[in-house]
């Protein structure tokens, strides 16, 4: 059961609570574009390929079918076809290394740094998205391995800096004063 509510749909927060694989898939794709579009893609990519919303059908999709679903518009991202690329690389992984089982990246996990390195293995997860996904998954869903507020650095703070701290409009309203803020100042998320 997780608090996550980034997206203003009620649907598309719903699926990022009860899929992992589209919590994974979301926050890949939360990169060049508003978080909220980020987020919101994992269910229109369950609508445009209706069939079976997983990693093992991502895995096997057609290259060109899964482009054109992330190009159909309203698009996916800013990049569909790179991010389609990613999305099924990031799918292979996560039936390869874990069965098709997204939650199994961090079930399996005993130890904060343990998670962080699962998490930075994945495909389009760098040391930050990686350190802020551990940061998702302990405030909004209580996954807390030992030692994961220091494998999370400052993302396990009490400071409105990432999608982390989103669990109502009024927190993504902070998130997004916060992080315009900091701009101003040319500071980073990490500062």
């Amino acid at each position: 059961m997780g608090t996550l509510a980034v997206t203003g749909d009620h649907d598309a927060d719903q699926l990022l609570i009860d899929d992992p694989f589209a919590l994974l898939l979301a926050m890949m794709l939360d990169q060049q574009i508003p978080m909220e579009w980020a987020f919101m893609s994992p269910l229109r990519l369950k609508e445009r390929i209706p069939d079976d919303f997983s990693a093992e059908r991502l895995a096997v999709l057609d290259p060109g079918r899964a482009e054109a679903a992330f190009k159909e518009k309203p698009a996916l991202h800013r990049f569909p076809g790179s991010m389609a690329r990613r999305a099924q690389e990031l799918a292979r992984h996560i039936v390869d290394h874990y069965g098709g089982d997204a939650s199994r990246v961090w079930m399996g996990a005993t130890t904060g740094p343990e998670l962080l390195d699962r998490l930075k293995a994945l495909p389009g997860y760098g040391p930050e998205k990686a350190m802020i996904f551990l940061a998702v998954l302990a405030k909004r869903f209580g996954v807390t391995p030992e030692g994961w507020e220091a494998a999370a650095g400052p993302f396990a703070d009490a400071t409105p800096r990432s999608v982390a701290d989103i669990d109502s409009p009024e927190a993504l309203s902070q998130v997004r004063a916060w992080k315009k803020a900091q701009k101003a100042r040319g500071k980073t998320k990490q500062d």
